[in-house]
């Protein structure tokens, strides 16, 4: 299988370019009429530690809440430690414990790393080469028991995982819609702009973004917020404001994803 010949899971919305970049405006469920909606969707983000875990969670315990039958997808998570016989990272778990779908975590986390430090080092490390076919079977495996996959991704979107592999690939081979978190601090602007820049070049569907405010003191914060917003050719899907203790549960109360395609609607 060549990088350069992408699949697409056939239960997403098929990416179209730059010129389907969702609209401000909701956009009506492509779902089949009385078929249960299928949410499928790639959160990445402005850097890495800026909320994409937190974020990705919310969107699974909102999906959970309504019924849905949801699981998240953390494809590669570098820093693991061993707990009760097998690794686990805590990213990768907190996707699993707002999740009611539950599979074994090689498929859920194909790519568990010990050492917490860029991928491509990580899997040196520990004598692994990270290659797309694995992560691709997987989330076939998810999607097929699922009605919905929320696929965290690493850092931020051009992250490396290879010498010709990096996670805006992976986001290509998958081919889902993707949701930006920008985490709220300053240099978040072009850090942002950057990354939609290239989300839009690769042919991929923004969905839309989320504000998570990591920095309680930034001077400014609205003043971004609304330069961000008068930019990025996509709908504002929710502003986290700074969390003391962080849940899903309280995340999830800041997004609203209705309108995008798959999202469950009140009659689903």
């Amino acid at each position: 299988m060549s990088l350069n010949d992408p699949i697409v899971p056939v239960v997403t919305e098929p990416a179209a370019g730059a010129e389907a970049v969702l609209a401000a405006e909701p956009q009506p469920s492509l779902a089949a009429e009385g078929l249960p909606s299928r949410f499928c969707c790639f959160v990445t983000g402005t850097d890495t530690e800026i909320g994409k875990t937190l974020v990705s969670a919310a969107i699974l315990h909102t999906l959970v809440a309504g019924g849905v039958r949801a699981c998240g997808m953390k494809p590669v998570a570098a820093g693991a430690a061993m707990r009760d016989g097998e690794l686990h990272n805590d990213d990768a778990d907190m996707l699993v414990a707002e999740s009611n779908v539950h599979l074994p975590v090689n498929i859920t986390t194909p790519y568990m790393l010990r050492e917490a430090c860029a991928p491509h080092i990580a899997a040196r490390i520990d004598g692994v080469t990270i290659e797309p076919v694995p992560i691709i079977a997987a989330y076939a495996e998810i999607a097929a028991a699922s009605d919905a996959v929320v696929v965290e991704g690493v850092g931020g979107f051009r992250v490396p995982f290879s010498d010709d592999f990096d996670s805006a690939q992976l986001a290509e081979q998958l081919n889902l819609p993707v949701i930006l978190v920008v985490g709220l601090r300053l240099g978040c602007i072009s850090h942002a702009l950057l990354t939609v820049e290239a989300i839009i070049a690769r042919g991929l569907v923004l969905a839309g973004w989320v504000v998570n405010e990591i920095d309680p003191d930034m001077r400014f914060a609205d003043e971004n917020v609304e330069a961000l917003a008068e930019r990025i050719p996509a709908r504002l899907l929710g502003r986290v404001p700074y969390l003391d203790q962080p849940t899903a549960a309280r995340a999830a109360k800041f997004i609203d994803l209705a309108g995008l395609p798959g999202w469950p609607s009140a009659r689903d």
